[in-house]
């Protein structure tokens, strides 16, 4: 099998040594250069990267990459084997390698991180407490006059308190294709209709956070054989502080970038 996974960067960083991984330099336009491939080659929207994140080495991907199968990862978040210990080494040592996503994908067609809970919240509170209510309230419009087909399995979505995160997939070039059409459809549209202009830099990132809800309808629509894996994270994470910045978005309401209403 011909797999491709890109794993996005904006710096330099240890990358797995497993040809299966290719690293790409999001963001890249208009910076120096990292020593990977950047997404302002070819056809590409690398200047978009600060409202729509890795979506911009997506979009790279898209135009630019043939492989039967294409996935995405981030330099510090790759699916890997259940695994003890917390040391780097023993994470680096648990990433999966071609040869375990090519048993996978003779079974299923999709490779997907575990889904997140959020337990007290649904899809859509969460996203309204974290980020503009107008903004998801638009992208509900945009589907229903695009793809109405996919209202269903939007509400489906939203009603849920689980999600996919992190915009991390493996699956083949049809359907990656199929998908990133659909997504840059909405998104592009989207961007039409909205106004950015006084969102601090943290909510300009809008098209990145949107897409990561937009990717559950997509699956949700299609219904594709898909097993979750486990993610690895690189780094050290402090749940405390994560934890009491949900209950602030939860029970404050904090956001400083835009009206809710």
């Amino acid at each position: 099998m011909d797999i491709k996974i890109l794993v996005a960067t904006h710096k330099p960083y240890w990358m797995p040594e497993d040809k299966v991984y290719f690293p790409i330099h999001v963001g890249s336009e208009g910076k120096t250069g990292i020593g990977f491939i950047g997404d302002n080659t070819g056809d590409n929207i690398s200047n978009k990267n600060a409202n729509y994140c890795e979506l911009t080495g997506l979009y790279w991907a898209w135009k630019n990459m043939h492989a039967d199968y294409i996935g995405l990862c981030h330099y510090r978040r790759y699916f890997a084997h259940k695994h003890h210990g917390n040391s780097i080494e023993s994470k680096q040592k648990a990433i999966l390698s071609k040869t375990d996503y090519e048993v996978l994908l003779q079974d299923y067609d999709c490779i997907l991180p575990e889904k997140r809970n959020y337990y007290i919240e649904t899809v859509r509170s969460q996203y309204e407490h974290a980020h503009s209510k107008r903004d998801l309230d638009e992208i509900e419009r945009i589907i229903s006059e695009l793809y109405p087909e996919y209202i269903p399995a939007f509400h489906t979505v939203m009603n849920s308190k689980k999600l996919y995160i992190f915009n991390m997939f493996v699956m083949s070039s049809d359907h990656f294709n199929t998908y990133c059409k659909w997504l840059f459809n909405i998104l592009f549209e989207l961007e039409k209709r909205i106004d950015i202009s006084t969102y601090n830099k943290t909510d300009a990132r809008v098209f990145g956070y949107l897409s990561e809800r937009l990717f559950n309808v997509w699956l949700g629509h299609n219904r594709l054989k898909h097993k979750e894996l486990n993610v690895v994270f690189m780094e050290k994470q402090n749940w405390i502080i994560k934890g009491g910045n949900f209950l602030k978005r939860k029970f404050m309401k904090k956001n400083s970038g835009f009206d809710k209403r």
